[in-house]
């Protein structure tokens, strides 16, 4: 019997040793386009396999461990990040994990310390999971499924979601439903009580191993009334269990199996029957679908997170635009001067009192006004909301955890919200504008920083191809909608495999459900990805935001400021790039001195500052004449200190030399005639400013600093004295992958 069963597990090995060698060779070579999606299809598939044969997952550790332990032999980096994560997702569904193997894959996690970045920090990141999970088995599973379904307890109190915001430009109308069907699919077949039970179901079999039958469990939980009380007291038990650093590890085990003992004999069960353990499946987290429509949408998601509000409460909270713009008529006057004492600014009221009120008390009166004083009106507008949202918490004493205080809680970030954008480069780009507003009002008045940890993700779909073939490069007017996420994938070959190269899968699924009028079954696919990707994905690529001020001719001269992220293109509309003939291109002909000579653009003075390392470059000037320019974010090659934009000029006579490509941080392009050129940002048709004068980018800095710098000086000139000199100031977007920049 020992010989079959060893034999079967040797071929069971064999079988994810091969699946795994095929997901590493994908990994490594450059594929063809058409074959791209095969990358993580196969991730995908393994994981699935996994997922259905718990039985089967401690023979992938042992494959995992050992290719892990290879790669560093081997010094193979590009291996390591795919294994490490692939590793740790394995051991929170593990039914059980034997302490011989658990050791082993602790120990080869601690060699990985020694590696450079970001080896050594994902590595050791898993080194400290492992080690609780070692030590108290089961925690992981546990905390995870409380933190994303938001179960009630006291000893975890901890909220996780994951808001996914779909761009409406990128989806066509027909096919959005089929993508929130296949996003939120299943959501509404489980309940809390199901997730209690699959919570008690794991941290059982993890914890007492050999001495557990799981499908007995299974039944009893099934049966069990009380189901909240041993679900309150495995939590208790676990967190106490952290709280201690797990060095009580028999005190543990005994306690579990006594809560093992009370649920079997409470629902007639033999305790002592042979031991069998069967998989739990890890719940998808909790997954709210957007279609992104409105600028300040993820603002007010975040809001209703942070207060807890449900769906069915939300309409109590605050109104829609619509709506206030419907009762914009029964908005009653605000009023000025209420005829109450306290109401009176103190400068005005200073002629009525005997002590004259010091300049300190005016100043608090009026910072205190600006954030806590209630305006007369019926229904408030959307400016108005934080103020109302504030009064209410400090008026009902509502805290992170649902306790009562009369004050706010403390900085504590109970609360994670998972972003997770799905679109194009305009898509990111109309996000870092959303991200620059969310930050510029948290600046002025902390609330969702002091409750609310943000991450960003980025699942990169458009409706081209994601590569476009030599052919393609060269049609007018097919503009590569995709190249922020090539530069992720980049740098991030994982990201490529896994997000990248399934990009194109969304669209052919959603085109395939809303052939068939959503009466076939549905996969979870789309929900295992965003599921892998939010659950591993932890180390943040920032992507400099660039900020531009444009400036109109006129008498009075109005500048507007936005923000990009991507790409700034200049395009003056009377005129267009000279296409030349065969004729054109012959020296010493009439058509060629013609058209060599024909400037046929507009002049415009520009204004650089170069690139460089050392960062001591000065600003140049140039004048030249062009029909457009070009300006894209370039992401930094062989240091992280490097980003940059390139700068392209396009000659309105290509049969000229050719305009070299600027690599700067900051420029300035002036038109010396009474000409105007248009600007789009982000390749965004909704962000295009026409009549423009002149522009200025650089980079954008962090709207919390600037704010509490101006706050602090009374001048506005620039300070680069004592240690501000080497604080960054640039504000980026932080799109999270699985490895980050690799060096």
């Amino acid at each position: 019997m020992e010989t079959t069963a060893a034999g079967m597990s040797s071929a069971v090995e064999s079988n994810l040793y091969r699946r795994l060698h095929a997901i590493l060779r994908e990994l490594e070579t450059d594929t063809q386009a058409g074959s791209a999606c095969n990358k993580g299809m196969l991730r995908w598939t393994l994981h699935k396999k996994v997922e259905n044969s718990p039985s089967i997952s401690i023979s992938m550790l042992r494959v995992l461990v050992k290719e892990l332990e290879k790669a560093e032999r081997i010094d193979c980096k590009i291996r390591i990040i795919p294994l490490l994560h692939t590793l740790a997702y394995t051991v929170i569904q593990s039914a059980h994990v034997p302490d011989d193997l658990s050791e082993r894959i602790y120990v080869c996690l601690n060699r990985l310390v020694t590696l450079p970045e970001p080896y050594c920090s994902i590595g050791l990141n898993y080194a400290k999971l492992l080690k609780m999970e070692r030590n108290i088995p089961g925690a992981l599973y546990q905390r995870r499924v409380i933190a994303e379904h938001s179960l009630k307890n006291e000893h975890y109190p901890l909220h996780e979601r994951v808001f996914v915001f779909v761009d409406q430009a990128v989806f066509p109308q027909t096919l959005l439903d089929a993508v929130r069907a296949d996003v939120q699919y299943g959501a509404a077949d489980w309940d809390t009580l199901s997730h209690k039970r699959r919570v008690l179901l794991h941290t059982l079999q993890a914890g007492l191993g050999k001495q557990c039958h799981g499908r007995q469990l299974a039944e009893a939980l099934e049966e069990l009334c009380d189901v909240e009380k041993y679900f309150q007291d495995v939590v208790a038990t676990v967190e106490e269990r952290i709280e201690d650093g797990g060095s009580e590890r028999d005190q543990y085990s005994t306690r579990l199996q006594q809560l093992y003992h009370d649920i079997l004999s409470s629902t007639g069960k033999n305790p002592s029957s042979p031991t069998n353990l069967i998989g739990s499946t890890l719940p998808s987290p909790e997954i709210s679908f957007h279609v992104w429509t409105k600028e300040d949408e993820i603002w007010n998601e975040l809001v209703n997170f942070a207060l807890m509000v449900s769906p069915a409460e939300r309409s109590s909270v605050y109104l829609d635009e619509d709506e206030d713009a419907k009762r914009a008529s029964v908005i009653s006057t605000v009023s000025i001067d209420s005829g109450i004492e306290g109401d009176l600014p103190l400068n005005e009221f200073a002629s009525m009192m005997v002590e004259t009120p010091g300049e300190l008390e005016v100043q608090e009166q009026q910072r205190s006004s600006q954030f806590f004083r209630r305006a007369c009106v019926r229904w408030p507008k959307a400016g108005n909301r934080m103020t109302l949202m504030m009064e209410a918490i400090k008026e009902s004493g509502m805290t992170a955890g649902g306790g009562s205080g009369g004050s706010l809680p403390k900085e504590e970030k109970n609360f994670t919200a998972r972003l997770v954008v799905i679109g194009d480069d305009s898509t990111l780009g109309r996000l870092g504008k959303a991200y620059h507003s969310i930050r510029k009002r948290e600046a002025r008045h902390l609330f969702l920083t002091k409750r609310v940890n943000l991450e960003i993700y980025y699942i990169p779909v458009s409706s081209q191809p994601l590569s476009t073939s030599p052919a393609q490069e060269n049609i007018p007017g097919l503009v590569d909608m995709l190249t922020l996420a090539a530069s992720l994938g980049k740098v991030d070959p994982w990201y490529e495999c896994n997000i990248n190269s399934l990009g194109g899968m969304i669209l052919k699924l959603a085109e395939m459900h809303s052939r068939c009028g959503g009466s076939s079954e549905q996969n979870t696919f789309l929900q295992d990805i965003i599921s892998y990707y939010t659950r591993t994905a932890q180390q943040p690529i920032q992507i400099p935001i660039y900020s531009v001020k444009m400036s109109f001719p006129g008498l009075d001269p109005k500048i507007v400021e936005d923000v990009f992220v991507c790409q700034l293109d200049i395009d003056f509309p009377e005129f267009r790039p000279f296409r030349p003939t065969l004729k054109d291109t012959i020296k010493g002909s009439v058509r060629y001195k013609k058209h060599t000579q024909d400037e046929g653009g507009v002049v415009v003075s520009v204004i650089y500052r170069r690139a460089s390392i050392s960062n001591r470059e000065v600003d140049r000037g140039m004048s030249l004449t062009t029909c457009g320019a070009s300006i894209c974010h370039a992401p930094a090659r062989g240091t992280k200190n490097l980003d940059s934009l390139n700068v392209d000029f396009r000659d309105p006579n290509p049969a000229r030399y050719c305009l070299p490509t600027l690599r700067v941080t900051r420029i300035s392009i002036r038109t010396l005639e009474e000409k105007t050129f248009t600007v789009c940002l982000d390749k965004d048709s909704d962000r295009t400013f026409k009549n423009v004068q002149s522009i200025e980018v650089i980079p954008s800095s962090d709207p919390g600093f600037c704010l509490q710098k101006f706050k602090s000086r009374q001048t506005v000139e620039e300070d680069d004295s004592g240690l501000s000199r080497y604080l960054s100031k640039t504000f980026s977007l932080p799109i999270n992958t699985f490895s980050g920049v690799l060096l």
